[in-house]
């Protein structure tokens, strides 16, 4: 691990999200900012696993690149389509009332701080694509597993989701079916259990490599702002605001993040 590479990963995510700054303000169209960052870990991401270094092996790297690559790819075209349809995000609309006349400076700098989340991912990336064990390892296997678990999850969804949203009979109304009656954030759920397989990766149970356990950080780091910040807060207070009565009663049915019944629950 060295600061060089840290710096320049570092560098290309604030210049990115620099660009989806200049775009949203010039146009409005805040959807993309979502999309400028997915595209954005998931290139600085591939940089990162795939860059030199004297002591990984190199199918490990390309790996962990894949993994990045494809958990990106997924994510930039369902936001991309989406985004087509509608062109705003109502939570970046919601900051720019709030903020007011000082919209655009903060709307940078909130920007900027989501190029640093991006970097805490990004060096999960990178120290577990730098894990010098020389054998595929059960971790990694349970990895790939998780993984796979977890883009399938947030895809079925993400599917669900857009498909209630098609159908004109349900404007207005709560999405409360398939693994939407299990947690009102399911795709939330499932991109936070996607980032544990970078430690699973990183992680060396036998010692001499210390640098793993920084992968850590990705999913603590993910779950904090998926279940506290920018993720769930802002997407529920718009619900209360937009559909009353009918989110109040699905918020007392189902769990916010955690797919568990709740006891008694009219989980449909």
């Amino acid at each position: 691990m060295t600061a060089l590479h840290l710096l320049v990963l570092a560098a290309l995510l604030s210049l990115a999200m620099g660009g989806a700054w200049l775009y949203e303000s010039r146009t409005g169209k805040s959807g993309w900012v979502d999309v400028t960052w997915s595209a954005a870990v998931g290139a600085v991401g591939v940089v990162a696993a795939l860059l030199p270094s004297a002591g990984a092996e190199w199918w490990r790297q390309a790996l962990v690149a894949v993994l990045v690559a494809t958990w990106s790819a997924r994510l930039v075209l369902h936001l991309a389509r989406r985004t087509l349809r509608h062109g705003v995000d109502p939570r970046y609309q919601a900051l720019r009332r709030e903020w007011g006349e000082g919209a655009e400076l903060r709307m940078f700098g909130f920007l900027q701080s989501q190029a640093t989340a991006g970097f805490v991912l990004v060096l999960a990336v990178y120290v577990a694509a730098r894990n010098p064990a020389p054998d595929l390892r059960l971790q990694d296997i349970l990895a790939l597993a998780l993984f796979a678990v977890a883009v399938a999850g947030e895809a079925i969804a993400d599917h669900q989701m857009q498909r209630f949203r098609d159908d004109e009979a349900n404007r207005g109304k709560i999405m409360d079916r398939g693994l939407w009656a299990l947690s009102r954030h399911p795709n939330y759920f499932f991109e936070w259990l996607g980032w544990l397989a970078y430690p699973l990766v990183a992680i060396g149970i036998a010692g001499g490599y210390w640098q793993g356990w920084l992968a850590l950080l990705a999913p603590l780091l993910m779950y904090y702002l998926l279940v506290r910040v920018s993720g769930i807060p802002p997407l529920e207070k718009h619900m209360e605001e937009t559909r009353g009565q009918a989110f109040e009663d699905y918020k007392r049915r189902v769990r916010a993040f955690w797919p568990i019944p709740r006891a008694g629950g009219d989980v449909r």
